[in-house]
């Protein structure tokens, strides 16, 4: 992995065990985990919002796919950054950039400044997002590298299990603007911490021209698919559905075009030739759009059907990040022992069964007979499948691409989150403010439900057709290596991991 002048890798690296290699990891957690924070409370916040700015529904899902679309569309981009114009220096542009846009989400006074604001977070959130975890693998010394990562991937995962806590006791306390504006003092606490963390950059990658086109061409492409599913789930007329349609499929359209000409492509699409990679991100797809569209309405239903106030609804939700912490290292062992092939098919199965217990969440549920097993067998089932689903992308390349790979099924996951979140409430018929009728969330709950668990059951199809017992394990053998992050509870994502020689893309 190349470095540029003045950083540490010529000798050697950080020691892990140093002062200084416990800055770096500081730096890196409090970096990830402003993202991770952001991406695990703003759901809980969702009714709180609608009534504080008076938003409709579609104006909701704007607050959640405007950081979506961003972070999107950028995050590959954002990884070849610091590679090209040093990592630490790409962390502290992401602190910065993403303090700022959440100084701005805090300060909004209408929803549309809000969704702007969160545009612009995205932004952040894409530097942030693979920056954190490439500066831990570029500044440690190789023997420390994977205790480095596995330490990074842990911290960060009690971060994501308080979220839900913090989230809604700052929702209830100082109000709903605290969730953004907590990011600011993180960020300075960030900035202290960067003063000690070495650059490091790939001198390589640095000669190598950016895919702004590609970028620029994925965004329009999502912000018009977007637009459409959101509009036609509104007020908007045929022509305010059928044209932003048009031009995103379009956009989508050349972006193929381009990506297959272009001479250092952002999604280089030989890596769909591998039918494995090509399986596992279409299981990452059904998966994270089941994740994503139920944990979208869940929080509303609580909240508007049951009563819950926002602290009660953030830590509903808390056994699913638990069960991930304490459960995904010993389901990557035991993918290991017998082939990612039974945990993901498994994995979602079990996955189904928690999103339909959620059916029994109606007018009169208690928590502990209703809410908790429900939540607590999806737990359950997401921590069977995402390490075998992290390994077997990794499985279906070579490992001097096995970064991209990551960074491709990553935001293949986010895509997905993304779109559901613009076309669920279509399907289920929810619209207006109807989210904040009982009996009209109740309804369009236990729709999304059914279609959020055939999604999981799609999924658990495609491994079983698929997905070939021994074909990772065969891999790590030849490669002699194996995923480091192996401890996720990111719900949103599946982790991103280093890779091969070149580090995290």
């Amino acid at each position: 992995m190349g470095s540029g002048p003045g950083t540490e890798q010529a000798g050697g690296g950080v020691a892990l065990a140093s002062a200084r290699g416990r800055w770096v990891l500081l730096c890196a957690v409090l970096a990830s985990g402003m993202a991770l924070l952001d991406g695990t409370v703003v759901n809980v916040a969702l009714p709180t919002l609608g009534k504080d700015l008076g938003a409709s529904l579609s104006a909701l899902q704007w607050v959640v796919n405007a950081y979506m679309l961003t972070l999107s569309a950028l995050l590959l981009l954002g990884g070849a950054l610091g590679d090209r114009i040093g990592r630490r220096r790409t962390l502290v542009i992401g602190v910065v950039w993403f303090a700022a846009a959440s100084a701005l989400c805090g300060l909004a006074q209408d929803a549309g400044t809000l969704i702007a604001a969160r545009a612009l977070q995205g932004v952040g959130g894409a530097l942030l997002t693979p920056g954190s975890l490439a500066l831990v693998r570029a500044s440690y010394r190789p023997d420390d590298q994977g205790r480095a990562v596995g330490a990074w991937s842990g911290l960060g995962g009690v971060a994501g299990a308080v979220g839900p806590f913090l989230g809604g006791w700052l929702i209830d306390g100082p109000g709903w603007r605290w969730i953004f504006l907590i990011n600011v003092p993180l960020a300075a606490l960030v900035l202290v911490a960067v003063r000690h963390v070495p650059e490091s950059r790939d001198e390589a990658a640095a000669r190598q021209p950016f895919d702004v086109p590609g970028a620029c061409l994925a965004a329009l492409f999502l912000a018009g698919v977007s637009f459409a599913l959101i509009g036609a789930s509104g007020d908007a007329s045929a022509a305010g559905v059928l044209l932003p349609a048009v031009l995103g499929l379009a956009a989508g359209a050349v972006f193929v075009l381009v990506e297959h000409r272009v001479r250092n492509p952002m999604l280089p699409l030989e890596l769909f030739r591998s039918r494995l990679f090509s399986a596992a991100n279409v299981m990452t797809l059904c998966l994270y759009a089941a994740i994503g569209g139920i944990l979208f309405m869940l929080p509303v239903q609580l909240q508007t059907t049951l009563g819950y106030d926002a602290l009660q609804a953030g830590t509903a939700t808390l056994p699913i990040t638990v069960l991930m912490l304490l459960l995904s290292a010993s389901a990557g062992d035991l993918a290991r022992r017998l082939g990612p092939r039974l945990p993901l098919v498994a994995g979602p199965l079990v996955a189904a069964a928690g999103v339909l217990l959620m059916l029994r969440v109606r007018p009169g549920a208690a928590y502990v007979t209703d809410v908790l097993p429900a939540v607590v067998v999806l737990g359950l089932g997401m921590s069977l499948f995402v390490a075998p689903l992290t390994a077997t992308v990794l499985a279906s390349v070579d490992a001097s691409r096995a970064g991209l790979a990551s960074g491709v099924n990553n935001t293949a996951a986010r895509i997905a989150q993304l779109l559901v979140v613009a076309g669920l409430p279509l399907a289920v018929g929810l619209s207006g403010t109807a989210y904040a009728d009982p009996d009209a969330m109740n309804a369009s709950f236990g729709e999304a439900a059914v279609g959020c668990a055939a999604l999981f059951a799609l999924a658990a199809v495609a491994a079983a057709v698929f997905v070939r017992p021994g074909r990772t394990a065969a891999w790590h053998e030849a490669q002699g290596s194996e995923p480091q992050c192996r401890t996720c509870c990111g719900v949103e994502a599946p982790p991103l991991e280093p890779g091969g020689e070149r580090g995290q893309r």
